[in-house]
This record gives structure tokens, C-alpha cells and sequence, in this order.
């Protein structure tokens, strides 16, 4: 008997998981004959993870993967599981199905599993955690998913993940911060650890004003904790950040320069822009106090 070889294997394993929509758990016939089996899919019968935890995907790094995809192919295969007669879903790779399109692909290596919903929500929550380039606030909604979805305490998710208890807990509470701060974590104008800091003020409009300090003095992680303690203690009453002075037109710096010269050597103008303002004429004795008057009055 002629030895079957991989390609052929591969190619009949193709065509039972598209001709089989009955296959949709491991106790079903035929599911051993598809399961497990690494095959090349055509990427548009692939559909994207609904579950997905990942909501955001660098364009630049996307198009960078394109690129090796197009010189190296596709090295390690996406996972998908069988959907209906002739669809699949991504339960991990998603950024690969999007870069492989992206290059130009028509069919992709994929392992193909059974899963359901539950089971393909934790496994696309758990892969995502394991990367290293997820954002504190995708890191915080996929903990929360796991919880509300899945109906997992933290002491669960800690063993799942592997990841300490108060790990968890940090990341859940940074979902209490304002959206905005929410998403200056997200953009990385601010670090976790900002974001920690500021969980302390339960006055949002408070969080929002130290927050644009933050941002306005580029106050480090332990210059924020510094901040929000002395607040907390009542130390700072307002911490409403400064807003830009206006420049002075030439013409006014001009005759500000004038007025020190001829009235005094410190008078200056309070420029509030769009020629509004106050001269400040000072004095510290009643001779400057008479000499002043006197110039007022020619």
C-alpha cells in the first residue's frame, strides 16, 4: 500500500472540517478525523474572535508583521475553532489573520480545536494576558470579563493567569478612574502607577485635575503619590493646574520697559491677552509713594 503523505493527510482533514457541520464537540463522529490537526484555511472563512479582549491593534506593527509574514510566512499557526459547515473562529492569533491579510494571503495555517463560548472566551482572555505588549486598562476589562462572564472569584483567576491575588485586584481598580485617565493609560501619556495614585481621590474632578499636572509637569510615578498624599492630608487646598500665561506683544514689553524707567524700576504689566490687564506700580515708602504721585500728575 502506497504511504499517504503529510500534504494529502492535511488536504482530506480540510475537506471533512468543511463538508462536516456536525462536528461541534469531541464526543461527536468524525471529530477525530478533525481535531487537532494543523491545516492551511482560507483567511476569508476565518471570522474574528468575538470574545476578543484586544481592542486596539498598532497599525505601524501590524503592517511590520505584514512584512516578515510576506518574506517568512506565517511561523507559528493561529488557532481557530470549527463554526457551521464552512467557517472558523479565531480563538488566539488574531493579530496574524489580520497582518496575513494585510500581506496578502489567501490561506493561513490554523490548529483547529472544539470549544465552546465559555471555553473560547478564557482561552482567548488567558493568551492575551500572557502578552507582554497589553495595556494596564485590556489587562483590567479581560480580568473583569473573567469574572463577570466566567464566574470566576480572583482567587481563581490568580491560578489561571498566574498572577498574585493583589495583582488582580490593582489592575481591577484602576477601571475606577475617570475614562479619561482610563485612556491616558491606554495612549501611555501615564504609567499604572500614576493611575494607582490617583485611585486614592475618590473626587473625580480632583483625579482630573492632578491628572493634567501630571501631564502639564511630567511628574513621575512617586512625584504623583507625593502630590495625592499631601492633598489627602489637606496640605493642598486647590490643585487646579496653572494655565499658560499669554505672551506680551512687542509693542507692550516696550512700553513696560518705558514705565520702569521713567516710575520705577519694578513696575511691570499683568498681560491677559487681547489688550486686557493691570499695570503694577509698587512702592515701600512715602517718599516713592509722593514721587509716584507727583508723576501721575504731570
Amino acid at each position: 500500500m502506497a504511504k499517504t503523505n503529510k500534504k494529502q493527510r492535511l488536504g482530506r482533514g480540510l475537506d471533512a472540517l468543511l463538508k462536516s457541520d456536525k462536528v461541534q464537540s469531541a464526543s461527536d463522529s468524525g471529530a477525530k478525523q478533525i481535531i487537532g490537526n494543523i491545516i492551511e484555511i482560507p483567511v476569508d472563512r476565518i471570522q474574528t474572535n468575538p470574545y476578543q479582549p484586544r481592542t486596539q491593534f498598532d497599525e505601524e506593527a501590524l503592517r511590520e508583521l505584514a512584512s516578515s509574514i510576506k518574506e517568512l510566512g506565517i511561523i507559528q499557526p493561529i488557532t481557530v475553532r470549527k463554526e457551521g459547515r464552512d467557517k472558523f473562529i479565531v480563538i488566539s492569533g488574531e493579530r496574524r489573520l489580520r497582518a496575513a491579510k494585510m500581506a496578502g494571503l489567501d490561506k493561513i495555517p490554523a490548529y483547529v480545536r472544539l470549544a465552546n463560548d465559555r471555553e473560547m472566551l478564557e482561552m482567548a482572555l488567558v493568551e492575551n494576558l500572557q502578552r507582554e505588549d497589553l495595556d494596564p486598562i485590556e489587562v483590567a476589562l479581560s480580568f473583569r470579563r473573567m469574572i463577570e462572564e466566567l464566574g470566576l472569584t480572583q482567587e481563581e483567576m490568580s491560578e489561571r493567569v498566574g498572577k498574585k491575588r493583589s495583582t488582580i485586584t490593582n489592575y481591577l481598580r484602576l477601571l475606577k478612574l475617570d475614562p479619561i485617565i482610563q485612556s491616558g493609560i491606554r495612549d501611555g501619556f501615564i504609567g499604572m502607577g500614576h493611575g494607582r495614585a490617583l485611585i486614592n481621590i475618590e473626587d473625580p474632578d480632583v483625579q482630573l485635575d492632578i491628572y493634567k499636572i501630571i501631564l502639564e509637569k511630567k511628574l513621575s510615578v512617586r512625584q504623583t503619590e507625593e502630590l495625592v498624599r499631601q492633598y489627602r492630608e489637606g496640605k493642598i487646598l486647590e490643585v487646579k493646574p496653572k494655565t499658560k500665561k499669554p505672551a506680551k506683544p512687542g509693542d507692550v514689553k516696550w512700553w513696560e520697559k518705558q514705565l520702569r524707567q521713567k516710575i520705577h524700576p519694578k513696575t511691570s504689566v499683568r498681560w491677559q491677552g487681547d489688550y486686557t490687564g493691570k499695570i503694577v506700580i509698587p512702592f515701600s515708602n512715602r517718599e516713592e509713594w509722593e514721587k509716584l504721585l507727583s508723576l501721575l500728575q504731570d
